[in-house]
């Protein structure tokens, strides 16, 4: 297989490098769009060059892919976190707010602080370092790359140990999507307490099973 060049991939950790930055973390999210479970944001801290083969988009792996580069980016970073905001406060907050507060919970949680940020959002976190937001990040920053990665290794072991929680959702395999099957077991089971109660297919289920008598 022939090996793809991407002189890109540390363009932006770089260009933080030469303005005198020397912890530049890379921070992404994910867990947005499901009807349950956590928004987990991850951080990461690379060293510049590192070759980690086959580091990509994360939603561009497959499991056992995401799960090998898992092991090698905590292995290998210099500092790494993840931050979960649950579903409860992601319908206090909403989305945007429960985005922030994700990230900026995962670059406190850094065991080694960073001085500068990439981020693959317009949706800033409100953190007193200077921060670059990368448009396509998640597919052209190594160190955003990393943070998808163990972000979404670590919401989808959640959803695997809420499935065994809370069985007959189908957590394990839908990781909380709006799957047939979920939103099937939603009408069958009404929302879990891992649901995202103020959003609309769950209140058109809770409205459904109210004018049907159930609970």
């Amino acid at each position: 297989m022939k090996r793809r060049r991407r002189p890109e991939l540390w363009a932006s950790e770089r260009m933080a490098r030469e303005m005198g930055y020397q912890c530049v973390a890379g921070i992404d999210e994910v867990g947005l769009g499901p009807l349950a479970g956590p928004a987990v944001a991850g951080a990461v801290v690379l060293r510049v060059g590192d070759r980690l083969s086959g580091i990509d988009d994360s939603k561009k792996l497959t499991p056992l892919e995401r799960e090998r580069l898992d092991r090698v980016i905590r292995r290998r970073a210099v500092s790494w976190a993840v931050f979960e905001v649950p579903p409860a406060d992601i319908d206090r907050l909403g989305l945007t707010r429960a985005r922030q507060r994700a990230m900026e919970g995962a670059v406190r949680a850094l065991a080694l602080p960073a001085d500068y940020l990439l981020i693959d959002t317009w949706d800033a976190p409100d953190l007193p370092l200077p921060q670059m937001c990368v448009i396509k990040g998640d597919a052209t920053s190594a160190s955003i790359m990393a943070a998808s990665i163990v972000a979404k290794v670590h919401r989808d072991r959640a959803m695997v140990a809420f499935d065994r929680e809370y069985p007959g959702y189908g957590f394990a395999v839908h990781k909380g999507y709006a799957t047939a099957f979920h939103r099937q077991a939603l009408r069958r089971l009404g929302p879990s307490p891992i649901h995202r109660l103020s959003w609309a297919p769950i209140r058109a289920v809770l409205a459904l099973r109210r004018a049907d008598g159930q609970p």
